[in-house]
């Protein structure tokens, strides 16, 4: 590893965002790998030659933007990459990460036919008797997202789902998906999902409502996923045509 001294050669600059910079650099170049610890914030104030106000600016900075991780009386550490949730694909969640190479497992919690609330029936046309499926998604080993599901082919409720999508499985039994419709807003977690994604109550997250249609654009699924802002980020990439998206107001 080069030396922490580090000249401040941009006057115009803010100094915490010089220092931010620089360990931006280093973190995504690999000279200091996910989950090493940093030099106890003294000696990096020193070695940048700043005040702790200034450095503790750029540690925050790093923070927000997902790269550092401050644990209160053990130090400040570099975090583990976060996996990306696309909005450019038609595919099931754990297909879509297990694509980027992460390591994904499923946890249902439930798996059986049963009546749906009536916004759900009320995107279904009416009362219909449908599958619940709630899975927690494990990401790295860690909880990273609860899905609660609801999905008109009766069929699902016998399927083995811990290891196969949602989406292959209503293929095999001939059903296609042909489109999906989404909408991502923040959230917070209750106490319930809390417990499950062993998170403090309140902690942010994003919250994925999303509706899948078949050929005829009947709806086969109505999806809510919980997504822990902590282990996920929103990712796309659009080109004209593409990807269309739409900002709302709250």
């Amino acid at each position: 590893m080069t030396p922490w001294r580090f000249p401040l050669t941009a006057p115009r600059t803010p100094k915490y965002r010089v220092i931010a910079r620089d360990l931006s650099t280093k973190i995504r170049d690999g000279e200091l790998p996910p989950g090493s610890a940093l030099p106890p914030q003294k000696e990096l104030s020193a070695s940048y030659g700043v005040t702790l106000a200034t450095l503790r600016q750029a540690l925050r900075q790093l923070e927000e933007d997902g790269l550092l991780s401050q644990q209160p009386g053990r130090g400040t550490f570099v975090a583990e990459p976060r996996a990306a949730y696309r909005l450019d694909s038609l595919r099931g969640f754990a297909e879509d990460l297990r694509a980027q190479g992460q390591t994904v497992s499923t946890q249902i919690l439930d798996q059986q036919a049963a009546w749906p609330p009536s916004e759900v029936a009320a995107v279904f046309g009416g009362p219909v008797h449908a599958v619940r499926l709630e899975r927690l998604r494990f990401v790295a080993g860690r909880p990273a997202v609860h899905q609660l599901s609801w999905i008109r082919e009766s069929a699902v409720a016998a399927a083995d789902l811990s290891g196969n999508s949602l989406y292959a499985t209503l293929a095999d039994l001939g059903v296609v998906v042909h489109r999906a419709a989404e909408v991502i807003r923040p959230g917070a977690l209750d106490a319930t999902l809390a417990d499950l994604l062993r998170q403090p109550e309140g902690t942010p997250a994003f919250i994925s409502d999303r509706i899948t249609f078949g050929l005829d654009d009947t709806p086969l699924v109505v999806d809510r996923a919980t997504i822990l802002g902590s282990a996920m980020e929103i990712r796309t990439e659009r080109t004209v045509g593409g990807l269309s998206m739409q900002w709302s107001r709250l």
